[in-house]
């Protein structure tokens, strides 16, 4: 049987989990894979980009180094961005004039900044004031980390994730740094208006400065930025300016092929845009009018499309993903799910608060079944409360009692590590004394750290507590495991 050319636009998380499972569906079998990604980096987990302005290297965050690839029988384009695909002579043409031909096509092109129109932002050539930088790629966390300096004052614009990760790294080197969130509460999206407060209760003791309900209108500085100034007339001195303040599906490309978009590239259950052979997944896709940008639906789009063009199971389906977010944010635990408030007056609000620790619990119930919550400071309730709300189980007639199950009370005994493919204390250690003592093995064991990659540091650490070899040996072939 003669292989199909497959071309996958981008190289981003999304591109890197299709890649996963493409893989696990021998699809190098049925295709030439080809990637083609902007940067010249292996896919990377661009959440943990704070790290690079802590001084770590791409390697340290790199989900697929270059030889990953190559060991696999797909062909990496690094530096070479895709501006089109012609879909009737099934010819990708990229920035730098070459043509690459392709049979079937899978635009995973993510997202790109948000850059609002501030005045005195850019010099004459249209670039960004010296001082003033875009937060979203290895090189731009390079660039900040070159030009932070201890004592020095920095902005950040955005308090979402990406927002307060760089807030944190750059308050870790010494400088003095304010966080300026238009909305009233940061992390607005995943988190209520009291989990907000208990969210910057926890970023202001880590050193972080924070306005809410303001934004940026402009900065001061003539050859490079001294200052912001807010909506409210008021100028906060800086040194450096870093933008964070949002994103929007990146689908110049997909225009400029004649694809369908409206918000995102507009796809069906089969993540397929009205050209045949066209297909497109994770924060670039638009499905049913909604477009998703946290890891589960982005995975679950991959699964489902990797089944289809591998014909693994020609009837899987994309029906749409409910929102479940874990991650830890600037130092602090935040799990959210589902509607963060109630939206009928028949909804029940449960709100457990331990000011002192600095915890905040919310669950929000909707017809005895769990439709939202929100966890802030402590999530080790997430994965079972996850479990009701994908489930849609009835809860217990105490709610309270959800606290106390025997699944919450199993996962404090055992916690999950890695978050992406639900994997516990309990089987990693296992693994690693039957012998898994190398983070690839114990990967390939157990999948844990293959999603993300977040979880890839506390592996690491349980081999060398759990091996029995010595910690050199325990780390062979890590490379570097931010």
């Amino acid at each position: 049987m003669t292989r199909k050319r497959l071309a996958i636009v981008g190289n981003g998380m999304a591109a890197g989990r299709l890649l996963d499972e493409l893989v696990r569906r021998t699809a190098t079998a049925l295709f030439d894979i080809a990637v083609f990604g902007e940067e010249v980096h292996g896919s990377y987990n661009r959440i943990l980009l704070g790290r690079i302005i802590g001084g770590a290297t791409a390697d340290e965050i790199t989900l697929k180094p270059r030889a990953w690839y190559a060991d696999r029988g797909v062909v990496f384009h690094p530096g070479k961005l895709v501006t089109r695909l012609d879909a009737t002579a099934r010819v990708a043409h990229t920035r730098d004039g070459e043509q690459h031909p392709f049979d079937v096509a899978v635009f995973a092109t993510g997202s790109k900044p948000i850059v609002p129109p501030l005045d005195g932002l850019t010099t004459g050539d249209g670039k960004p004031k010296a001082g003033a930088f875009v937060y979203r790629t290895v090189e731009d966390s390079e660039q900040i980390r070159r030009a932070a300096r201890p004592a020095g004052s920095a902005v950040v614009l955005g308090g979402g994730l990406l927002g307060l990760e760089a807030a944190k790294a750059l308050c870790d080197l010494g400088l003095h740094v304010t966080v300026v969130q238009r909305a009233d509460t940061l992390m607005n999206v995943q988190v209520d208006a009291l989990g907000g407060r208990f969210l910057r209760a926890a970023v202001e003791r880590a050193g972080i400065f924070v306005r809410t309900g303001t934004g940026a209108v402009g900065v001061r500085g003539e050859d490079r930025i001294t200052g912001v100034v807010l909506t409210t007339g008021e100028i906060l001195p800086a040194d450096m300016f870093v933008l964070a303040c949002g994103i929007r599906p990146r689908v110049d490309a997909a225009e400029a092929s004649g694809v369908p978009v409206r918000t995102g590239i507009v796809v069906n259950d089969l993540l397929a845009t009205s050209v045949p052979g066209v297909f497109a997944v994770g924060e670039c896709a638009e499905h049913d009018g909604k477009v998703y940008g946290v890891v589960p639906p982005i995975w679950a789009q991959c699964e489902v499309l990797a089944d289809i063009l591998t014909g693994a199971n020609p009837q899987a389906r994309y029906r749409g993903s409910k929102l479940y977010t874990r991650l830890k944010v600037a130092g602090v635990e935040v799990a959210s799910m589902g509607v963060v408030e109630p939206t009928t007056d028949a909804d029940e609000v449960i709100q457990v608060i331990e000011d002192r620790r600095g915890i905040y619990r919310k669950l929000i119930v909707r017809d005895g079944k769990l439709a939202g919550a929100v966890l802030v400071g402590e999530t080790d309730s997430a994965p079972a409360l996850a479990r009701w709300f994908d489930r849609a189980d009835p809860l217990p007639p105490n709610r309270l009692d959800v606290f106390c199950s025997p699944d919450v009370l199993a996962a404090a005994a055992d916690p999950e590590i890695c978050n992406c493919h639900h994997v516990t204390h309990g089987t990693l250690v296992g693994a690693i004394r039957d012998g898994c003592t190398t983070l690839p093995q114990l990967s390939a064991a157990t999948t844990a750290g293959t999603g993300c990659g977040s979880c890839r540091g506390a592996i690491a650490k349980l081999i060398l507590q759990h091996s029995p070899r010595t910690a050199d040996a325990a780390v062979t072939g890590t490379g570097r495991y931010g």
